[in-house]
């Protein structure tokens, strides 16, 4: 999301001023007035200005560390050290990063402003999740608790990112294995076993295609890679259009394998966010609007926009999210019943444990699943090399004979 400067005005008469992101200028509006202030001025950062902003922030804090340092403040906080102190306790032995964003959080906290808005102000990487449960926690006084339940959450989070890229990592390998060796084989194996034949005899076919490529990559290299390079910007040009994004990602989802292992990560991501949200006390409509940026999917995310709107008409939660067709079953059937008791943050984490395994066993069997794909693939493309090399060899020996 874009990064937008405001200034504004509390409730008190105080003037702030800093960053936000937001989709729009409304969007931030609207975050403004759930803090408790007035919007003055409001603008969308150029790049030369966000580069500005950026200059007075030494160093970047990773999630890991940010989440290392919610616990930590969380542990502070259950042992009865007040909030000053918890923070300038765990600042001691804080990273240097997470020390940058500690310092204006104690900044802030002794000019009287809660930590929630000192995190806002700070911005990355202390996204609308994290702010929003911040103003829980400041709200309803369990800020041990809350805390707990935010980097229990983002534990979870960093442990599926690991879980995908560790998934992804094998396939990938492979994947660049066989595109190295086709290369290899085409452009330099296939030419100078084959080439001395090519005046002497009529090639077989896979002969006459394997050549073909390989005169390519020698003649047009240069205007491949040229291509290559334009796609790349085509491509970024044209998925950052809103509608096109919208299809491409809704394509993803009906991707055999894929598709599921998708869904199933944004619906145990959705199911585990939004519980522990509504746990925390947010309004189930901030708590949609919030989960719906941690998605990762515009298809799914606009699916929750149309919720959104349907529960602020005062409708229940789970016809429109049966009506979108996006969601399994399972867990319509778990917000229909979490509505109709009244225990529905209980009941959406307890389901998010099975959505949890869900993700697990997608898991499984893409990595299971696509590395013999890849290999069909390389033993195809290796039988077609091999057959190219091998027939007008065995042609020429007959023809000696």
């Amino acid at each position: 999301m874009p990064d937008f400067h405001f200034q504004s005005i509390t409730n008190t008469g105080e003037v702030k001023s800093g960053i936000l992101k937001g989709r729009d200028r409304s969007d931030v509006l609207q975050q403004l007035m759930s803090r408790g202030e007035t919007a003055t001025e409001v603008h969308k950062l150029k790049r030369t200005e966000k580069v500005a902003a950026g200059t007075s922030r030494k160093r970047k804090m990773s999630k890991a560390e940010m989440t290392a340092m919610i616990r930590e403040l969380a542990t502070a906080q259950e042992a009865g050290l007040p909030l000053m102190s918890a923070l300038r306790t765990i600042r001691k032995q804080a990273s240097p990063a997470a020390g940058d964003a500690l310092d204006h959080f104690i900044k802030c906290v002794e000019a009287g402003d809660p930590l929630y808005k000192a995190a806002a102000d700070w911005g990355d990487p202390f996204d609308d999740l994290i702010v929003g449960m911040l103003r829980a926690a400041d709200a309803s006084g369990q800020m041990s608790v809350i805390l707990h339940q935010l980097a229990d959450l983002m534990d979870r989070s960093l442990e599926l990112k690991r879980e995908l890229l560790g998934a992804i990592m094998y396939p990938a390998i492979i994947a660049g294995l066989i595109a190295i060796s086709g290369i290899v084989l085409v452009t330099v194996l296939v030419p100078q076993l084959i080439g001395p034949l090519a005046g002497q005899m009529i090639l077989p076919w896979p002969t006459v295609i394997v050549m073909g490529v390989a005169d390519f990559f020698f003649n047009w290299w240069i205007w491949i890679i040229i291509g290559i390079t334009a796609l790349i910007f085509a491509w970024r040009s044209w998925i950052s259009s809103a509608e096109n994004r919208f299809w491409f990602d809704r394509f993803k989802l009906r991707i055999p394998l894929l598709g599921r292992l998708l869904r199933d990560v944004a619906v145990a991501r959705f199911t585990r966010t939004l519980g522990t949200l509504t746990s925390a006390g947010l309004p189930i409509l901030d708590g949609l609007r919030i989960t719906k940026d941690t998605l990762g999917n515009v298809a799914l995310a606009n699916a929750v926009d149309a919720v959104q709107e349907q529960v602020s008409s005062g409708k229940p939660l789970a016809d429109p999210l049966e009506k979108s067709g996006l969601f399994p079953p399972l867990l319509v059937q778990v917000v229909n019943l979490g509505e109709r008791s009244g225990k529905l943050e209980e009941m959406l984490l307890h389901s998010a444990t099975a959505f949890d395994r869900n993700v697990n066993a997608s898991l499984k069997l893409f990595t299971k699943a696509l590395p013999p794909i890849l290999l069909i693939v390389m033993a195809s493309l290796a039988c077609f090399v091999l057959a190219a090399i091998l027939l007008p060899l065995l042609e020429l020996q007959s023809l000696v004979k």
